[in-house]
């Protein structure tokens, strides 16, 4: 996939180690957590590095995508957990479609459910070898 312009980065502490949290990022981003090319509608797995990198790529009419997950361990043994998102929206109704989704707010909305609910699955299951 060609080199993507950057379009924004969401972070938060997540009180549970790199690899619990990985777990609980394969929970919530995967139809199965064993499996991490099992990924949301309108995304392929683009890479799986445990427990530091996971990153999905999409296409579509309006736009090419990259969601890129980055974990780092905080000083105190959590995770810093971070969503990237890379875009590009070509022509004129690439623009339009990034004002619907990035203008107007929603695009925010929807990566930080995304970590909260990461982080919930994470404080749920703090032990990896818990589903």
């Amino acid at each position: 996939m060609e080199r993507l312009p950057y379009i924004d980065e969401y972070a938060m502490p997540v009180p549970t180690d790199r690899a619990a949290t990985w777990q609980a990022l394969l929970r919530v981003m995967c139809r199965d957590p064993q499996n991490p090319a099992t990924v949301p509608i309108g995304f392929v797995l683009d890479e799986a590095t445990p427990p530091e990198r996971f990153a999905l790529k999409g296409r579509h009419w309006f736009a090419s995508y990259r969601l890129v997950f980055i974990l780092s361990e905080l000083p105190d043994g959590s995770t810093r957990l971070a969503a990237q998102t890379w875009a590009a929206f070509p022509g004129v109704k690439g623009r339009l479609y990034r004002a619907l989704v990035i203008g107007s707010g929603g695009h925010r909305v929807v990566c930080r459910r995304m970590l909260d609910r990461v982080a919930a699955s994470a404080d749920k299951y703090p032990d990896m070898s818990t589903p």
